[in-house]
């Protein structure tokens, strides 16, 4: 959290009215929350010691002992340095939130970071924000908007910088030299502008011009290949898996239904008990990326270790979610999750991953690899892996090497007439 952030949040905790409470009082709350949640023993008395070298001897200072969140903001500004947080302040600050939490809501959150927001300014960007308005009115998804808004920005900070600041006056050499200057992403970029010049010429804001230009500009994408891996190099990372622990039975669970049913890092994540018919074994989800309802068959190595990890690895919990983070306060397990704990385990293995991808998606591709090779039709593999059409089936066709060496043709010898004719003046 920056100073200016925190100046801000002081403001805010001093212009509201909060009931104070005495500080041992608020801390015997969060201890209590602590072990209701199973924080552990360490980590509750790493909790105590930070208040104990912190706040409390602050508080002491100015002859108080009742909290409030502005007490609590003016503590936290004596942490920075010459306008930096050193890592043990950082944790000082980290207990005064904690006490915040239990004040203001009764609950403690988990530690998070606030995203930054890339705002929209001046004449161009209220014109951008009226793009970004129509796709939250079609109800488009949140991370699509947020790409969405970045690229926007980025866009307008170019305009900006080459004095460009009326929507009219942007020119076909503004967008060129914009892509050429991006380093990645040119692909989403080039998406995204087409979307937007589109939307202000439907809305009557720039007058025409620009279709032309995005109907033949055109990116040349290099070929790639689907990272993939063969049989034995799964089996290696499944079995480099160490069950010994509740994070490793979840694990394993979360490898097995990527490796075995090929199903997406989101997917796994949103899995929950009413998704899982344990009489007809068979898994049942909408999935997330396309909204497409698929059943699948629960097989045994997959059912016996998610049933491992149910009775042996997964915390005490209310929630419906079948996988959990692994330390307190236990919540769902995120897509950020299953991918981070898939590609260490990936990494961890023993197996090759160079120029490989090495997450979830690749265990996916490695499964339609098994099935093409062992002659699965591509509308089954559509099915199986969820795709709207056959048509994306088919980008997996690059990785069926069997089926591609028997379309490969003889190359028939060449004459040596050929490379003799016209004196062979043309081949030296």
């Amino acid at each position: 959290m920056t100073v200016g952030s925190q100046a801000k949040l002081k403001s805010v905790f001093i212009g509201r009215q909060w009931e104070a409470i005495k500080i041992q009082h608020l801390i015997g709350r969060c201890t209590d929350y602590f072990q209701a949640n199973c924080y552990t023993g360490h980590r509750i008395s790493r909790y105590i010691s930070l208040w104990k070298h912190g706040i409390i001897p602050f508080m002491k200072a100015k002859g108080i002992d009742t909290y409030t969140p502005a007490i609590g903001a003016e503590f936290i500004e004596t942490c920075h340095y010459h306008g930096s947080i050193r890592p043990q302040e950082r944790e000082k600050i980290r207990s005064v939130q904690v006490l915040d939490d239990m004040m203001t809501l009764g609950l403690i959150r988990k530690r998070c970071y606030t995203p930054v927001f890339h705002s929209l300014d001046g004449e161009i960007g209220q014109e951008m924000e009226k793009l970004i308005t129509r796709l939250s009115n079609l109800r488009r998804g949140k991370t699509t908007i947020n790409d969405y808004r970045l690229y926007l920005s980025e866009f307008l900070y170019h305009l900006t910088s080459t004095g460009i600041t009326r929507v009219k006056e942007i020119s076909e050499r503004h967008i060129l030299s914009f892509i050429s200057s991006h380093p990645t992403s040119k692909v989403n970029i080039v998406s995204a502008l087409r979307v937007l010049f589109r939307f202000w010429e439907q809305e009557h804001i720039l007058e025409g011009g620009f279709n032309n230009f995005f109907d033949t500009y055109k990116i040349r994408r290099p070929e790639r290949l689907p990272s993939f891996y063969q049989p034995e190099d799964i089996a290696a990372i499944e079995n480099s898996i160490s069950r010994s622990s509740g994070v490793g039975k979840r694990n394993y669970a979360m490898v097995l239904l990527a490796s075995r049913l090929g199903l997406r890092a989101s997917d796994i994540a949103n899995l929950r008990f009413d998704n899982i018919d344990w009489e007809k074994n068979v898994i049942t989800l909408a999935m997330r990326k396309t909204r497409k309802i698929i059943e699948l068959p629960l097989l045994a190595e997959v059912g016996n270790a998610i049933i491992d990890y149910l009775r042996h690895g997964r915390p005490e919990s209310g929630l419906n979610s079948l996988f959990l983070s692994s330390r307190a306060p236990y919540a769902s397990a995120t897509k950020a999750c299953v991918c981070a704990a898939i590609s260490h385990i990936t990494n961890q293995s023993g197996v090759r991953t160079d120029g490989k991808h090495h997450g979830p998606h690749s265990l996916r591709h490695s499964l339609a690899g098994v099935m093409l090779n062992a002659g699965t039709t591509l509308p089954v593999i559509s099915e199986v892996l969820g795709h709207e059409s056959t048509q994306t089936t088919m980008l997996y066709l690059k990785i069926d090497i069997l089926s591609l060496l028997k379309c490969a043709l003889p190359v028939p010898a060449v004459p040596d007439d050929f490379y003799l004719q016209r004196g062979g003046v043309f081949y030296e």
